[in-house]
């Protein structure tokens, strides 16, 4: 059963669909919306609809933005019509049934070519029965194609508001890994976890002794559980001749209890300073 709220971001996304296709695509869309046994067809009208739809960008006016905005879904102007479409009926899909809700879904994702995959993964906040997809998402976690990853780790809300920690920590170590965009992982500060804190000091050591440079957001989830040991390695950080990484190492130290690491940082100067005058965010780096 679907609360107030998404019954409402479902109206806007039904909308913002009608707007961006032809009147032959609404009524094909309309048709099946309308028959019976939509279990057995959604397979078939889910692979076909791009040719139906297109693939342009969404075009979305100011108050739907707007709208989308204050739901917090307002990444969706950056989709493609098809994958917009697709999100929306699958968000649509008027089954009853949990379980026939889930094999319905699940063998679209057995099935999905990479656009689908993304439609598929980018429709997780919007399905009824959050806990029966977490498994899925978990194991699009392991996908190679750099599309799906995105649609899984960037902008979406599902994965922190429902992975265990193992797969969250996963998801981020993994974001890490392949180069996605950090800033737009949803929930990124709130699921902070020391397991995860000690991974990444790890893997920052593994890139420094490989002579690579670390992302300055890595330390964004350090910052909280800085102890003596993990001291020792943002003193290596910090010794590096890297302005952005030594910048974010002040930062996450600023944020943390641990005073030997503050004490330390205000023998820069120039770290000293920025962090003195406010000049330093996550959203610098």
């Amino acid at each position: 059963m679907k609360d107030d709220h998404m019954k409402a971001v479902e109206e806007i996304l039904g909308a913002i669909v009608k707007n961006n296709i032809s009147l032959e695509a609404e009524k094909w869309l309309e048709d099946f919306k309308s028959a019976t046994g939509q279990s057995t067809q959604f397979a078939k009208v889910f692979v076909m609809l791009p040719r139906k739809t297109g693939k342009l960008p969404v075009a979305i006016n100011q108050d739907q933005q707007e709208l989308l905005n204050a739901a917090g879904f307002g990444y969706i102007g950056n989709w493609t019509t098809d994958r917009l479409t697709r999100v929306w009926l699958l968000a649509g899909l008027n089954l009853n049934d949990k379980e026939l809700l889930f094999s319905t879904i699940n063998r679209l994702f057995l099935a999905a070519e990479v656009n689908e995959a993304v439609a598929l993964y980018s429709a997780l906040p919007f399905l009824p029965h959050p806990e029966i997809w977490v498994k899925r998402c978990a194991e699009g976690i392991r996908s190679n194609i750099g599309s799906v990853l995105e649609a899984i780790m960037e902008n979406n809300p599902y994965p922190a508001t429902n992975l265990d920690e193992a797969a969250w920590n996963q998801l981020v170590l993994k974001a890490f890994f392949t180069e996605k965009n950090i800033n737009l992982i949803v929930g990124l500060d709130l699921r902070a976890n020391l397991k995860l804190a000690l991974t990444l000091v790890d893997y920052a050591q593994e890139r420094w002794a490989a002579g690579r440079e670390v992302h300055p957001q890595l330390w964004r989830l350090v910052g909280k559980f800085i102890n003596a040991e993990i001291f020792e390695t943002l003193r290596i950080g910090l010794g590096h001749y890297n302005q952005a990484e030594q910048r974010a190492i002040a930062l996450a130290v600023s944020q943390s209890d641990y005073q030997p690491a503050k004490d330390y940082v205000n023998t820069f100067p120039e770290l000293k300073l920025a962090l003195a005058n406010g000049s330093l965010n996550w959203n610098s780096f």
